[in-house]
C-alpha cells in the first residue's frame, strides 16, 4: 500500500522517519514531501497511487479527490476539516479522519495571553517605552471578577473556562449541548443572547459549520457592553468580521483579538478589521507549539497505523 504524507508537519525529519518505521516496517510504501503546495496538478501527482493521504492544514480541494482514485482515507492532521473537499469524499466514500485534541492546551493558553494583552494594554505599553512615552492611558483590568461567556464548550472551551474560573472570573457559557462537567464546575448555560449581553469578556469555540457560519451576528455584537472584549480563535467565518469592526471603530465594543478571518493569511489590506481600533490580529498560530506540533504528528501517525490494523481513529463525519 501506498502512503503520502503531502506537507511538512511543523517537527524533525528524525521524528518523521521515527513515526513512519512501523509503516514502512509492515512492508507499505510511504512517501514524505517536505515542502508545500498548492498547485492542483502537483496534488494529483503526490496523491496518485495512494491508499493513504496525509496532510496539515493545506487544502485538499474537490479536484484532487477525485483523480484519487486509489484513496480510500484522508488523514488530516489538523482540528478544522474544512479545507477538504467533503462532499467529494463522502460521494468517493472516502473515510476522513482528524487529528481531534492536539492544540487544545496550546489554543487556550492563547486565548488567555490575548485577554491578559487586551485589559492591561500590553503592545500599547511596549510602544510606549520603545517611543518615549509614558505609563499616560495605560490603565488596565482585572480578569477576575469579570463575567467570561464561553461559546462551545468543547474540549477546548472547557479548558478555557477552567483558566478563567482559575482567575476568578464567573464563566457562563452557551452550547447547543450542554456539558454536565461545566456544570458540575457552577458554569451556567444561557442563551446566546443573554452570554453577548451580559458579559465582559466573550471567547468563542466552535467548529465552522452549516449551523453555525454566522452565528456571531451584527445584532449580537451589536448587545454587547461597551467596555467588553471579544475573542476569536475558532474561525473566521463564524463571526461577522465587518460588523465586528464597525462596533470596535464605533466605540460599541471596546476591544477584540483575533486569530482567524475570512480567509487564511496574508489577509487583504482592505479588510476591515485590519484598521479597526483597539485589536490585537495573529495570523492563526493559535494551534501552533512546540509542544502540539509533536502531539499533532503523533496523532496523525497514530491514525494511519489504526486505519492498516482496520480500526480507524478520529473519524469525521461526513
Amino acid at each position: 500500500m501506498k502512503i503520502s504524507l503531502l506537507e511538512p508537519l511543523g517537527v524533525s525529519e528524525d521524528l518523521i522517519r521515527e513515526l513512519s518505521a512501523p509503516i514502512i516496517g509492515r512492508g507499505h510504501e510511504f512517501v514524505y514531501y517536505p515542502d508545500k503546495t498548492t498547485d492542483i496538478g502537483e496534488l494529483k501527482r503526490r496523491s496518485a497511487g495512494c491508499e493513504v493521504v496525509m496532510i496539515a492544514n493545506n487544502p485538499y480541494p474537490a479536484e484532487v479527490v477525485e483523480a484519487a482514485d486509489q484513496l480510500k482515507l484522508l488523514n488530516v492532521a489538523f482540528t478544522g476539516i474544512d479545507h477538504v473537499g467533503l462532499d467529494a469524499c463522502k460521494a468517493r466514500g472516502v473515510t476522513v479522519c482528524n487529528a481531534a485534541n492536539y492544540s487544545n492546551q496550546t489554543v487556550a493558553e492563547l486565548v488567555i495571553g490575548m485577554t491578559v494583552s487586551l485589559l492591561r494594554k500590553t503592545a500599547e505599553g511596549d510602544h510606549a517605552v520603545r517611543t518615549g512615552g509614558t505609563s499616560a492611558g495605560l490603565r488596565g483590568r482585572e480578569i477576575s471578577g469579570r463575567t467570561v461567556g464561553v461559546i462551545g464548550t468543547g474540549r477546548i472551551g472547557m479548558i478555557v473556562a477552567r483558566l478563567f474560573l482559575a482567575f476568578g472570573a464567573r464563566v457562563i457559557a452557551y452550547d447547543i449541548s450542554p456539558s454536565p462537567a461545566a456544570e458540575s464546575l457552577g458554569i451556567q448555560y444561557v442563551s446566546l443572547e443573554r452570554l453577548m449581553a451580559e458579559s465582559d469578556i466573550v471567547t468563542l469555540h466552535t467548529p465552522n459549520n452549516a449551523s453555525t457560519r454566522g452565528l456571531i451576528s451584527r445584532k449580537l455584537i451589536y448587545s454587547m457592553r461597551p467596555h467588553a472584549i471579544f475573542i476569536n480563535c475558532a474561525r473566521g467565518p463564524i463571526v461577522d468580521n465587518a460588523a465586528l469592526a464597525d462596533a470596535l471603530n464605533d466605540g460599541t465594543l471596546a476591544g477584540a483579538a483575533i486569530d482567524v478571518y475570512d480567509m487564511e493569511p496574508p489577509i487583504p489590506a482592505d479588510y476591515p478589521l485590519l484598521h479597526a481600533k483597539n485589536t490585537l490580529l495573529t495570523p492563526h498560530v493559535a494551534f501552533l507549539s512546540d509542544e502540539s506540533m509533536i502531539r499533532r504528528a503523533h496523532i496523525a501517525f497514530r491514525n494511519t497505523l489504526a486505519y492498516l490494523d482496520g480500526r480507524p481513529e478520529n473519524v469525521c463525519p461526513l
